[in-house]
């Protein structure tokens, strides 16, 4: 089958807008040491006008005289600079500089003798000329190689106007003090990163997100030269197109780091529209036209915001359901409720007791409706599993499964393919599901959002749960699968990126293990947990034990193997 490389335009939730171009900019952080920490260089925008009132960093948007092939040759970069960036990012860089010096004042540049230019002969400059004439004429040129790439960020989509801005960082110049324009900016002010967040919180500093977000990201950086030595591959820190929510009753913005983020763009890949992060449990919550979640009220520790039921098909097809979760009769009548009890296939990832112990008894309520006896459908729990996680379906699905629903469409007839992918690990009968209509993987508890999967032998295994992550991360590749949709959290973007990175966390994990292994050769359990999860609240270690446990079993086995 060819992997979708969109997803189907009739099973969005509604018609897709086109965004307004993002117009190019650039902008500086002028950073300098202090005896606190270091402190960013920022300005006031004007009380009129886009982002009125916000302090922000120097800088504004490209020109046709930044990309001028002439006015790149008044640059001095670093090789790896070009390397990397090519001359898009001496654009940039050149932007940043005028900008800031027809704003600010503040220039950053060398001159005829290669040394930066004195404060005396920066204020004898014209700032409403061409910077790149007046460096021509005197022999100057300017300090792109003292710029560092830190960010990228672009507008959100739904928003009117739009930027696409490369965050570069520089030293400030010795001995220059910055004067604003009194057009467009007004009252430059030094303050610490950690400074300026809290002035935010306190409502007494507005800052554009995008300015905060930076502002918080630095902040734990002790100085200066300690951000640049971050900055050395010449690759940006994060590239950030923030997208919209709506949580506690506030409109939102979340990044791609943010939990929230993989749901947003899923949901409403154009940027447009309005979707509630609140979890609740009365009711479901479309993501595609044919697919809804309805979250079981069983929240805790392991559990986060409770399990994930997904409900996969519409009104025409019917509905398949994935993990109909504990048996909790309310949670099971809002499934019934939600589906019109039109329920053909009841699936389970595996056998734990906030997984598949709702299966029966939802069957039991649709029977009990007259809307026939739909199969319970997954792979029996393996002579490991404990008493209070057993199961046996009434259909034992195999690796590469399918379970098929047939509806119409706007277009004529229409499916929902649901394949079985076996990916034992978290439980030795864990399934996770590909709808291969629209490359969703359900990832039951294999992937999470917000936490990590307990491993617990003897029903889990470590070896099998990487060989798992390695499987699932070639479906991603093959079928050309973004999203993860796990049974706890929200919706999960980048999903490749997410395996790569879950795997590299848990190889971490393990050397941590050995090294308490070694550390402590005759300790206990408790003792080699104390120091391979130091960084996990102590509160939490009786369950880290349990995936200690199955990382022990791994190293053993793999030592005994060489």
């Amino acid at each position: 089958m060819t992997p979708p490389s969109q997803p189907r335009p009739s099973q969005l939730l509604q018609p897709q807008r086109d965004p307004v171009p993002a117009r190019e900019a650039s902008t500086i952080l002028l950073l300098r040491d202090g005896a606190d920490g270091f402190e960013v260089l920022m300005t006031r925008r004007a009380d009129q006008g886009i982002f009125a009132n916000a302090y922000v960093f120097p800088g504004g948007g490209l020109e046709d005289q930044d990309a001028d092939p002439a006015n790149h040759a008044l640059a001095r970069m670093r090789p790896s600079m070009v390397e990397v960036g090519g001359n898009e990012r001496i654009t940039q860089a050149l932007a940043g500089i005028r900008e800031t010096f027809e704003e600010l004042g503040i220039l950053l540049a060398y001159d005829e003798a290669g040394q930066p230019v004195a404060p005396a002969q920066v204020q004898q400059l014209d700032r409403h000329a061409s910077l790149y004439e007046q460096c021509r004429a005197r022999g100057w040129t300017l300090a792109v190689d003292q710029l560092w790439y830190l960010a990228q960020w672009t507008a959100p989509f739904d928003l009117p106007k739009r930027f696409n801005v490369p965050f570069f960082v520089a030293r400030m110049p010795e001995g220059q003090t910055p004067v604003a324009d009194e057009t467009e900016q007004f009252e430059p002010t030094w303050i610490r990163p950690q400074d300026a967040v809290e002035r935010f919180k306190e409502k007494n500093l507005f800052i554009l997100f995008p300015t905060l977000r930076t502002l918080e990201r630095i902040s734990a950086q002790p100085d200066t030269q300690t951000l640049i030595n971050t900055l050395q591959s010449e690759k940006p820190l994060w590239q950030a197109c923030p997208r919209g929510g709506h949580l506690l009753g506030k409109d939102t913005r979340h990044t791609e780091t943010d939990m929230a983020y993989g749901e947003l763009e899923m949901v409403m890949p154009d940027g447009h529209g309005i979707h509630h992060l609140d979890w609740q449990n009365e009711k479901a919550v479309p993501l595609r036209k044919n697919l809804l979640r309805l979250t079981a009220p069983n929240p805790g520790m392991m559990s986060g915001p409770g399990t994930n039921t997904y409900l996969v098909g519409d009104d025409s097809s019917g509905y398949i359901v994935i993990d109909p979760g504990p048996n909790e009769p309310v949670h099971l009548q809002r499934i019934h409720a939600a589906t019109g009890g039109n329920i053909r296939f009841i699936v389970c990832t595996h056998s734990h007791p906030d997984h598949s112990p709702g299966a029966a008894p939802l069957q039991a309520l649709v029977e009990q409706s007259g809307q026939g006896k739909p199969p319970v459908m997954g792979m029996a729990s393996a002579p490991t599993a404990r008493a209070y996680s057993r199961f046996k379906p009434d259909v034992s699905l195999q690796d590469g499964e399918r379970v098929t629903l047939t509806g119409k469409g706007p277009d004529g007839e229409i499916t929902h393919t649901l394949q079985a992918i076996f990916t034992p690990g978290h439980a030795a009968n864990h399934l996770c599901f590909l709808l291969e209509e629209d490359a969703l993987l359900f990832s039951g508890d294999h992937i999470l959002n917000g936490s990590t999967t307990v491993i617990s032998p003897p029903d889990g295994n470590m070896i099998d749960y990487l060989a798992s992550l390695d499987k699932l991360h070639a479906l991603c590749l093959e079928r050309g699968i973004r999203y993860i949709l796990p049974a706890h959290g929200y919706v999960l973007g980048f999903a490749r990126h997410q395996i790569t990175k879950l795997k590299a966390h848990r190889l971490a994990r393990e050397s941590k293990v050995h090294n308490a292994m070694r550390t402590k050769p005759d300790g206990s359990i408790q003792d080699w947990v104390a120091i391979a999860y130091a960084d996990t609240p102590p509160a939490l270690w009786p369950v880290a034990q349990q995936s200690l446990l199955a990382h022990v079993e791994r190293i053993q086995k793999l030592c005994l193997g060489r």
